[in-house]
């Protein structure tokens, strides 16, 4: 049974397991990459489906620190995509610190760090910025991730030379120091820099931040889970922070909470008046799971229902900035999701079709609602629509407003039917049809237009999670490819060792006087050096692979074999004289000493033979 075939319930259940056991909780992360992982993870055992992956980490807890190694994908350098680090250096972070007190510490949260190479990048970035000094002085720098073991690694700061290959030279020269064969960060910038274990969907976020940078980390979460970590990110960030997303993460469904600063590079701003929706969603971050569910619940219900209503809505905050529109207010009066948080005073709707803040403060001031019947409003075609505009003071308790509801009412038809009244009650009949008629078709257009925007937001969000889940899969590509050249050097430089090994035993081959040929167990010719040539005319190419007992040459090889057969079963050396013809032709008493190939493992892998002239005696 494939593991893709295999009952998702089983598949749930190992995600129970390692959260209950180990307490790493995956529910939030994705499942298609979460399956891809694991599965690479069963195929290094030969395990099919995931019930008896299951089984196996009940039965080897050992496997738990190999998967979650698999799982949890550490790919990163420094000055990650260089354009937009270059962006934050010498725009983003030099306006940034402008407004942050000369007094004031600097707090920074790089989320989901790895190996630290992202965290290190930034002092080396403020560092240059602030200089050393104030540096040590003023900035916290908090790496965290869910990866003890990629935190150890970035603990100790030290990396190679093909690590630090992005950093320029002359930061290379200034930031790290020698060490062996590798490289150390300067050890009194270090200690600016604090690593810790965090685990964004469980842990309480770091908080008055004045940046956060948490890249291509939020794109292994399923869209529920985004949202909920988002909220506690904003909840981090100081008024004026700014946090720095990667490349695959556009935030266009979270407009609320953080605004564009470049959206090329994927930074953005933190939106100071968050809504009472997302403060809500925050609280309920601290309580249990079955009470955040409910509240969550109820907080899209009661959006649900605002954005559906039939008459125009909009909600100012005390502070005069546009907090909430409703669909109808959005489609009538050109208000876009990017306007929301602005000033009201900056929008046409403050002024058109009347004016607004100087009625707000007058609801304020005599707390209680105020209306205003039969508004005209000039349409962009000439015609005139008319409108019900109802202030309503927003209270947490008696004494306390935090903004005001206005409603505005289409009467238009209304109007109109008054007007044909006055003239000739003989309408009346006919008119209300005609009202009657309308009202069907505004609904009508009202569904059509929120049905077609919720496709449309379906359509951007399904191509965000498709965008989100490639960039997965090109970073396991990268870590596989890493592994892969990794690899590849090893067996380089087993090559290059085989090589100068070889190198050296033809040198020792070459040198000895006498002929050397080395047979293996089945009596083929392994070596056949230069002074063998010499004496029996056979070139190494010529012999080297072939069987020793077919050689025609002036040696009486069939003589050997008794020689030979008894050094590999044991005969430690043997010698014997035998009468020969060179390659001249002329004959000689060859000597030949037939000694054993020993292997590794003491085993007797061949014989080597040894072959020279023997010397006639003296007279």
């Amino acid at each position: 049974m494939n593991s893709s075939q295999d009952d998702p319930t089983i598949f749930e259940a190992l995600l129970d397991f390692l959260k209950q056991t180990r307490g790493f909780d995956f529910s939030g992360y994705k499942r298609s990459s979460l399956q891809r992982r694991v599965t690479k993870q069963m195929r290094t055992h030969n395990i099919k489906t995931f019930g008896e992956y299951l089984d196996y980490l009940e039965v080897h807890p050992e496997e738990f620190t190999a998967l979650f190694n698999t799982i949890l994908i550490n790919v990163t350098s420094f000055f990650r995509d260089q354009p937009a680090w270059e962006y934050l250096w010498h725009q983003l972070l030099p306006n940034l610190l402008g407004e942050i007190a000369p007094n004031k510490p600097i707090r920074i949260w790089s989320a989901g760090c790895a190996s630290g190479e992202e965290a290190y990048t930034l002092a080396m970035i403020l560092a240059e910025i602030l200089g050393p000094v104030k540096f040590r002085q003023r900035v916290k720098i908090y790496a965290t991730d869910v990866d003890e073991e990629a935190l150890a690694e970035a603990r100790h700061a030290i990396y190679s030379a093909q690590d630090l290959d992005p950093v320029p030279q002359h930061l290379r020269d200034k930031y790290f120091e020698p060490l062996t064969e590798k490289y150390i960060f300067r050890a009194d910038l270090r200690r600016s820099v604090i690593f810790g274990r965090h685990d964004l969907v469980q842990d309480a976020p770091i908080s008055r931040l004045d940046l956060l940078i948490c890249r291509n980390t939020l794109m292994y979460f399923n869209s529920e889970t985004q949202g909920r970590i988002l909220a506690r990110l904003h909840f981090a960030l100081n008024p004026q922070g700014a946090i720095f997303l990667g490349k695959a993460e556009m935030l266009l469904t979270h407009a609320n909470l953080f605004t564009p600063i470049n959206l090329q590079h994927r930074i953005f701003n933190r939106v100071s008046s968050i809504s009472m929706r997302d403060r809500l969603l925050v609280m309920a971050q601290g309580g249990d799971q079955d009470a955040s569910n409910r509240l969550a619940v109820q907080v899209r219900l009661r959006d649900a229902a605002f954005n559906a209503s039939t008459v125009a809505q909009i909600v100012v905050d005390v502070n005069g900035q546009l907090m909430m529109a409703n669909h109808m207010a959005r489609s009538s009066f050109n208000i876009g999701i990017k306007d929301l948080g602005r000033p009201l005073q900056d929008l046409e709707i403050s002024y058109r079709p009347l004016e607004l803040r100087s009625l707000i403060e007058l609801a304020y001031k005599e707390q209680q609602p105020r209306q205003y019947k039969d508004v005209a409003r000039p349409l962009p075609d000439g015609d005139t629509q008319y409108l019900d505009v109802q202030l309503v003071p927003l209270q947490e308790d008696s004494n306390t407003f935090i903004g005001v509801n206005i409603s505005f009412t289409d009467v238009t038809r209304y109007h109109q039917l008054q007007t044909e009244v006055q003239r000739s009650n003989q309408d009346l009949e006919t008119a209300n049809e005609e009202l009657q008629s309308s009202n069907e078709e505004l609904e009508t257009t009202n569904e059509e237009l929120q049905s077609t925007n919720e496709e449309l937001e379906t359509t951007n969000e399904e191509l965000q999670s498709t965008n989100e889940e490639l960039e997965t899969m090109n970073e396991e590509l990268q870590s596989t490819n890493e592994e892969l050249q990794t690899i590849n050097d090893e067996l380089r430089l087993r090559t290059d060792e085989a090589n100068q090994a070889n190198a050296y035993l033809n040198s020792i081959l070459a040198s000895i006087k006498a002929g050397v040929a080395v047979l293996d167990r089945q009596f083929k010719i392994l070596t056949w050096n230069h002074e063998t040539e010499d004496l029996w005319g056979l070139r190494t190419d010529e012999v080297e692979g072939q069987s020793f007992w077919n050689l025609d040459i002036g040696l009486p090889v069939d003589q050997l074999r008794d020689a030979i057969r008894a050094c590999l079963n044991g005969k430690d050396r043997i010698e014997i004289v035998l009468a020969t013809i060179n390659r001249r032709g002329q004959p000689f008493n060859c000597r030949v000493t037939c000694t054993p190939l020993i292997g590794i493992n003491h085993e007797r892998q061949g014989v080597i033979l040894l072959m020279e002239e023997e010397e006639e005696a003296a007279a």
